[in-house]
């Protein structure tokens, strides 16, 4: 199945990339890293965006269309995700946070600032970062999106049984089944809408959304939803000190709003928790004006001063070569 199976039009259909490069994490996983929008503005504010489980940086179209306007955006595939190869399993939440620190390095100058943006997976990649050397050195501000910090399966509700331990073995089964997705099918996109998204989502945002989660290979999917079983990441909440807000869905089955109110009790600058009723796990196709809006708000903490210009230009220049 093709690695690049999203929507080629309208609204979630991935813009271009003014540049490409690749990063190299800690174990030698090399990264597909874009950068959009105003590159060559040293001025602009940067925006990070990690996205979540099974997803790519096609997850991210309205916000990079959006943001590009007047931010340095930069999006990278997870790795095994998108254009990002598979590493040796098994995977674990401190290759989350070796591979952001990989791309952060790639991308920003020494002491740029930027507002790091994570759904899902991509927002415990914050977290288990959030002790990191280079996070606490580039993170401005940080959007949660549709995450957790620890009980994941546990507190999952996309089975409708009663909460408990055969809940949560069969969740655990059917996250980390070694069964391949297949193409997209109106049953395909039922069972996606009813696990991942709100009731009300219009077609095109789930054809968005199955496009981009069937083309996870099916053994990356299986691999990480191991780490999504066992994850432990309250610690790293609480090491989050800069301004944070937090974004949910209503009717997440993945990750049920308590997960957000969690997050919002427990972080140390919490600056919004927002609850968009009736909407889903996928609130950046769910709600794009809103979580663009957000991360908007978010970059007025960004300051960076006028002397890394220069290297912001050599920088950047490095990253198209």
């Amino acid at each position: 199945m093709s690695r690049l199976m999203h929507v080629v039009s309208g609204p979630y259909a991935p813009p271009a990339a003014a540049r490409e490069l690749t990063a190299v994490s800690a174990d030698g996983a090399r990264l597909h890293v874009e950068v959009h929008g105003t590159v060559d503005n040293a001025a602009a504010p940067t925006v990070v965006l990690a996205h979540g489980w099974t997803c790519s940086t096609a997850f991210w179209a309205a916000q990079i269309r959006s943001l590009a306007a007047d931010h340095r955006v930069v999006a990278y595939d997870q790795r095994g995700h998108g254009r990002s190869p598979a590493a040796q399993a098994p995977y674990s939440t401190e290759m989350l946070a070796d591979d952001l620190e990989a791309v952060l390095g790639a991308t920003l100058a020494p002491g740029e600032k930027a507002v790091l943006v994570g759904h899902s997976m991509g927002g415990m990649t914050m977290m288990a970062a959030s002790r990191r050397p280079k996070f606490r050195e580039h993170a401005a501000a940080v959007l949660l999106c549709s995450t957790g910090s620890s009980h994941l399966v546990a507190e999952s509700t996309v089975l409708p049984l009663r909460p408990g331990r055969l809940r949560t073995r069969i969740t655990t089964a059917v996250l980390g089944a070694r069964a391949p997705l297949g193409p997209v099918t109106p049953l395909g996109k039922k069972v996606l809408r009813y696990a991942t998204m709100g009731a009300g989502s219009s077609p095109d945002k789930v054809e968005a959304c199955a496009r981009i989660v069937h083309a996870c290979p099916t053994k990356v999917r299986h691999h990480w939803s191991h780490v999504l079983a066992e994850l432990e990441l309250d610690e790293g909440v609480a090491e989050l000190r800069v301004p944070t807000a937090v974004i949910a869905g209503t009717a997440d089955r993945l990750t049920p709003v308590v997960h957000a109110r969690r997050l919002a009790a427990t972080l140390p600058e919490c600056v919004g928790l927002t609850e968009l009723t009736g909407l889903g796990h996928m609130t950046p196709v769910e709600a794009p004006d809103l979580v663009t809006e957000r991360i908007r708000e978010l970059a007025g903490y960004v300051t960076n001063d006028e002397t890394n210009d220069e290297t912001n230009d050599e920088l950047k220049g490095a990253a198209s070569a």
